[in-house]
């Protein structure tokens, strides 16, 4: 793995991650969620576009990001199962807002370590894109951490849910942390970050919001990974689907 394979795998993270929270946008429980998750959407979108065109300028020839992310099959991207996964914790409830809340806490605290951590890099573009983005992941935790709260210490449906969508959620935190798909001479040089060093904080701070929301640490296995070797659920061809047919039906199309 280069520079330039490092950057893809994150800003395909932030690209899926945009996408998916953006089929919440009307459909979250209040209007100001609705704006609130679009807000977050954008922002992720935001960090993807910025890797990605760094990712594309690193390549001969140069590849633009609206390139990387309308013109990759399934197998070119490399994006944790984490943020590609559907909203669903059982087939008669699709769409569970817990399930939202519950991913966004968990990728929010981890980009939060990374970014932290990113933005010494030394990498001068990895570092910059990082010190912004560090910025906007933090507010997104905070958001994620107050509904946790609300919806753990609610009722007693709402805590049953929350941790239920917790628990859907779970399997897929471990491969956020595999150092398998980081080249050792990058972190050696300073210039990425070894996920394996972000597991500690991470755990302290979700521990922390489980126990103030009356949940706990799920005690589940992890899933099989695969999505940084480009080996994807069922979903993510959904997922590319929509998000690139507009550009594949109408290639060169500019508006």
């Amino acid at each position: 793995m280069n520079t330039r394979d490092y950057a893809l795998s994150l800003g395909d993270d932030a690209l899926v991650a945009a996408q998916r929270m953006g089929e919440w946008i009307a459909a979250a429980p209040q209007i100001e969620e609705d704006v609130a998750v679009g807000n977050i959407a954008l922002d992720l979108l935001g960090q993807a576009r910025s890797l990605l065109t760094y990712a594309g300028s690193l390549e001969d020839p140069v590849r633009t990001e609206d390139d990387l992310a309308y013109w990759r099959d399934e197998r070119e991207f490399h994006n944790v199962h984490l943020v590609e996964r559907s909203w669903g914790v059982l087939p008669e409830r699709p769409r569970d807002f817990g399930v939202l809340v519950a991913r966004l806490l968990v990728l929010s605290t981890y980009l939060c370590e990374l970014y932290d951590r990113l933005s010494t890099s030394t990498d001068e573009t990895l570092a910059a894109v990082a010190a912004k983005a560090v910025k906007e992941v933090d507010y997104h935790r905070d958001h994620a951490t107050l509904w946790v709260l609300r919806l753990g210490d609610g009722t007693e449906e709402s805590h049953t849910r929350m941790q239920a969508a917790l628990d859907a959620e779970w399997p897929y935190v471990a491969e956020l942390f595999d150092d398998a798909w980081v080249d050792p001479t990058l972190v050696e040089r300073g210039v990425a970050v070894l996920p394996s060093t972000l597991r500690d904080p991470f755990d302290l701070r979700i521990v922390d919001v489980l126990a103030r929301a009356t949940l706990h640490l799920p005690d589940v296995a992890a899933a099989v990974g695969g999505g940084r070797r480009g080996v994807h659920t069922e979903q993510m061809g959904y997922v590319l689907a929509e998000m690139q047919h507009l550009t594949r039906s109408h290639p060169g199309a500019t508006w």
